[in-house]
């Protein structure tokens, strides 16, 4: 694609209103100023060294006891957590590269197609695409990436008038709102199941009086409370998408910034003229057969139906779901989906160079969540959040510490398993319901993604942009969702346990 700055910029914040000269100005800046996210992840590695440092951490240091998990030095600890993410980043990649394959199929491709019809105007496009990024998070955060940043292209094609880089923010939008509230929230998943969730969090979920030493989802995500809160992030994050969306004087279009839209199924589409059906039957071979014929997609899939079936027999659906086994659901259902083999070899090919950030990144990351984890900045961290805090000002303050925490730490999953022994038993100290505690984590942890661009990879890959083309709408967005999410933690907080 053409550098975001080769084409005519458009300047000036004439005939907007408030929100939008805001999110207009914070966008000029990062344009200017931010990073790319690879430059990004290298400038917070020696943020978190050098506050290390400061705050007392010993720059080289081992542990007697060879299993032990604390008390490394910050370069032990960093070298020892670089690849402590390494299956999280296959199993990552492998769910960009599915959740691409699924959309990029015929059916889905053509729901795409019709949903991108409905907007009419830059406005309300912007405003659409927020609106169905956050449903799909909530459905699935994986799936959302690619699907609603393969939508807001497409809606970008059909309204070219509307800003493409305050649609490309809002097909991030439910990454940094409700996902982790969803029905693939990490943290409250861990915690409904015996087998997710570490020991340590078990013994303190029991301290506070639940026995079986396990939060169901029921009373996490599923409290009439944590869905009223989830609802309101939701209004207020498309409603915010409406009013920082700009004028057609304002907006910077696909085309400006040089990226050619090509529609996703009939004429002029990117497999249009490519090797369809029919069209070379008499000029393949033999042995082609075997890629042309649905009949080994549909045995994989029934093998994996099959396995699916024995797999969440007995079990709670949404306790028993994984990254591993969400990823064998989408490769599934890109089998079926694409029919034939080479449609889903083509898919998967086309799809691979959006993982290529996650694979460079992933390992850096996992070195932040070293330092941090594997040291005793995170305990030091909390233990000032405690120290500050009381029973009412618990989860707010949690919830900024949450979202703090995972600029540097961006894995909903991981982070918890950090977070949660001490903030549970801090919890329960100060009488705070530990149901509850899952909830404000969601929420404060989920509006980190809006700082940083860990998350935004994918979407950024599909949608031909770099994190400083869109980081100024997320910092906008952060400026309302995560003051709504600390609003609603605080006030539909459900009576303490007693």
């Amino acid at each position: 694609m053409a550098d975001s700055h080769g084409k005519h910029a458009k300047h000036g914040t004439e005939g907007e209103g408030p929100l939008a000269r805001t999110a207009l100005r914070f966008t000029a800046f990062t344009e200017k100023w931010l990073p790319d996210a690879f430059g990004f992840v290298l400038v917070g590695t020696f943020v978190v060294l050098v506050f290390g440092l400061v705050t007392g951490e010993p720059l080289l240091k081992r542990p007697d006891d060879p299993a032990a998990t604390k008390g490394f030095g910050l370069v032990d600890a960093w070298g020892l957590g670089f690849w402590s993410l390494i299956t999280f980043t296959l199993q990552m990649a492998m769910i960009i590269i599915g959740g691409y394959a699924v959309a990029t199929s015929g059916p889905v491709a053509r729901l795409i197609t019709r949903l991108a019809r409905i907007p009419k105007s830059p406005r309300t496009a912007v405003a659409f695409v927020a609106a169905v990024a956050m449903l799909a998070s909530y459905l699935n955060w994986a799936f959302s990436l690619i699907f609603a940043a393969i939508l807001a292209r497409e809606v970008a094609r059909n309204v070219p008038k509307a800003d493409y880089r305050a649609l490309g923010a809002m097909a991030f939008l439910g990454l940094g709102t409700v996902w982790a509230q969803g029905l693939s929230g990490s943290a409250a998943l861990q915690v409904a199941s015996a087998s997710s969730s570490p020991g340590p969090v078990q013994e303190v979920i029991r301290e506070s009086g639940r026995a079986s030493g396990l939060i169901p989802l029921s009373d996490t995500i599923f409290t009439w409370q944590a869905l009223a809160a989830t609802f309101f992030v939701y209004v207020v994050g498309v409603a915010m998408a409406w009013f920082v969306a700009p004028g057609e004087g304002n907006a910077k279009t696909a085309e400006d910034i040089g990226i050619e839209l090509r529609p996703l199924i009939g004429r002029g589409s990117a497999y249009n003229g490519q090797r369809v059906d029919g069209a070379e039957d008499e000029k393949r071979r033999p042995g082609d057969w075997l890629e042309h014929s649905p009949l080994f997609n549909l045995l994989v899939v029934l093998l994996g139906t099959i396995y699916l079936v024995r797999y969440f027999d007995g079990k709670s659906f949404f306790n028993a779901l994984d990254l591993n086994t969400v990823n064998l659901i989408l490769f599934l259902l890109a089998m079926l989906l694409h029919w034939r083999p080479w449609r889903m070899a083509r898919a998967v090919r086309d799809g691979a160079p959006a993982a290529a950030g996650v694979l460079l990144q992933f390992p850096l990351y996992g070195g932040i969540f070293g330092m941090i984890a594997y040291t005793g900045i995170s305990a030091r961290l909390a233990g000032w959040l405690v120290q500050a805090s009381n029973q009412f000002l618990f989860p707010p303050l949690v919830a900024i510490y949450s979202c703090i925490l995972g600029v540097f730490v961006p894995s909903g999953g991981s982070k918890w398993v950090i977070e949660a022994p001490y903030v549970l038993d801090a919890a329960n100290q100060l009488n705070v319901d530990a149901g509850w505690m899952v909830v404000v984590y969601d929420l404060g942890e989920a509006s980190a993604n809006l700082l940083q661009p860990f998350w935004m990879l994918p979407t950024l890959a599909i949608l031909g942009l770099k994190a400083r083309d869109i980081m100024g709408y997320t910092f906008t967005m952060f400026l309302a969702c995560f003051p709504a999410a600390l609003l609603a933690v605080t006030l539909l907080a459900p009576h303490v346990t007693g």
